[in-house]
Order: structure tokens, then sequence, then C-alpha cells
């Protein structure tokens, strides 16, 4: 995947975001809603999100495309960047899916139509993008993104159809390499630009409380395992071409701690929704690595 792709697809996400924060009072409760439907307030929200998803197509059309549009091709990137890109395109369609739902349940219908239609979003959110690159002579259709534009928004609805509730948090923790001086053109010139280009500094984690899945524990419901992907040592897509410029790239997992931010009991809902918000992002704490060069332990990571 492009990395320009998944800063499009973060910025209209985090756009929604911050514009709906005031509205998302009682984020990530799995409560039943008796409120009546308001279907006007529903179809605006529809309406609203037409409109941005016709005003992303037109603008990168206009912005991001230099070459004019041609015939429709596929090409396949799935060996790209040891597939740390697509794990970021399941992270970001996984919390559209997230936002969006809740913006749902303010409308008064049901928890399980919520969740629909934010499953919905979440995929469709993302796919005007991946049409776009489809139609590019200097990109073309990746059925790797699209395939990960449906996994999370299966991750999310799939886990309200086994538990009615989410257990498995995605969530992204990012920390500045020294390898963004070495490609500026590719992983950043500006800190501004390395968080979502540099590849290296990026994370993506999947948390849960043992609390979830077996409730008389006595676990806190808010403290978690975490468990993360990332690369090294990769400064550019191909692993070869890496390799020709002296680096020996390589996969790292980690075991982590984490906390569940919504598990922690409040009444103020401005706290709530700060909860909901921080809960995309993985807290530093001490991690265990495991990759190709051994285990390693590291008091603090991010």
């Amino acid at each position: 995947m492009k990395r320009f792709v998944l800063s499009t697809c973060i910025a209209l996400y985090l756009t929604v975001l911050y514009a709906n924060l005031g509205s998302a009072q009682n984020a990530e409760s799995d409560s039943a809603t008796f409120q009546k439907p308001n279907y006007r307030l529903l179809h605006g929200m529809f309406a609203a999100q037409t409109a941005l998803y016709a005003g992303t197509i037109y603008g990168l059309s206009k912005a991001w495309y230099n070459d004019p549009l041609t015939d429709f091709r596929i090409a396949d990137d799935s060996h790209e960047w040891m597939q740390i890109d697509k794990v970021g395109h399941v992270f970001s369609s996984y919390q559209i899916c997230r936002h969006t739902t809740e913006l749902y349940k303010k409308t008064g219908i049901t928890k399980k139509q919520a969740v629909i239609y934010g499953a919905i979003s979440g995929f469709f959110f993302q796919t005007p993008i991946e049409i776009l690159d489809g139609f590019s002579p200097d990109y073309g259709f990746s059925p790797g993104d699209m395939a990960a534009n449906l996994v999370g928004p299966a991750l999310f609805a799939g886990q309200y159809a086994m538990w009615d509730e989410v257990r498995i948090v995605p969530k992204y923790s990012f920390h500045f390499t020294p390898l963004a001086a070495v490609r500026p053109e590719l992983l950043g010139r500006k800190k501004t630009e390395q968080w979502l280009k540099d590849y290296n500094g990026q994370t993506y984690w999947f948390s849960a409380s043992p609390r979830s899945f077996a409730p008389g524990s006595g676990w806190p419901a808010w403290l978690c395992f975490s468990v993360g992907y990332g690369i090294q040592d990769m400064v550019a897509a191909e692993i070869d071409q890496s390799t020709d410029l002296g680096y020996r790239p390589y996969r790292q997992y980690y075991l982590s701690v984490d906390i569940d931010f919504t598990k922690i009991k409040t009444r103020s809902r401005l706290v709530k929704s700060l909860a909901f918000l921080l809960n995309s992002l993985k807290i530093p704490a001490p991690a265990i690595a495991l990759s190709k060069k051994g285990v390693a332990f590291k008091p603090l990571y991010f």
C-alpha cells in the first residue's frame, strides 16, 4: 500500500473523530438504547457521509493523481513493507467502524443496527481511494488493501456477533527512528510526516483483558495483555531493495501490558469521551520483543 493512501485514510478518520467528539457521550457502552429512534438525524449522518465520500473522490482525483486516470488495472503489492501497511488498513477501517457506530447509537437505533451501519461505514470509507488507485497509471487496484479494509469491519462486527461486545481491541503506537534520515523522501522529511510514512516506527497491537474471557477471575477489567507487530530496517518497499542499500529487514513481535481506558469506571461524560479517544493508542509500557535476532526486553516501549 502506498503511504499516502494510509495518510489520507487516517486524516479523514481523524476529521470524523474530532468533529464528533462532543457527541460521544457514552462511548463503548454496551447498554441497550431505549430512546425513540431519530431517523432524521440518522439520515443526516448518511447524507454527510455520502458528501464526504464524494468530496474525497473529487479532491483526490484533482490533487493526488497527477496523471490522467486510465483503464482500471490490478496491482498486487502484498509483498511490500512486510505487510505492515495491510495491518494499518485493518486498524484504520476498524477505528472508523468504532467511531461511526458510537455516532449511530446517538440516533436511538438498536445496538445491532448501529454496529451493522458502523461496519459498513468502516469498509466504504476507504473504498473510494482503492477504486481511484485502480484507475491510476501510477498505482493500480490492490486486492490486499481491499481485503484488509474488509478485515477491520469483520473484526469489529464479528466480536459483537460472538460476544455482544468488543474484547480484542486494535491499537497503534509510534516512535521516531533514525531511518527516516536515510530516505527522507520516502519515510518523511518532517516529524509530522514520519509518524505516517516511517513504517519502522509503527507498531500495531491487539489488546485484551483476561477478565473479558474469565469474568470470575478477579482480574481488573481495565488491565490488558497486548500482542504487537512491527518491522525494522525497511528503507524501501521491497526487502531486496532495502538489502541492496545495506540493511537487513526483519519482523518483530511484541508482548506487553496495556490499559483499556473505556473499562475505567467514571460518571464523567468528558472522561468517558477522552477514554474513548485514547483507546486507539497503546500506552508506553515494558515489552518483550521477539525477532530473528532473538529475545530482547524493552523497559519502556511505544
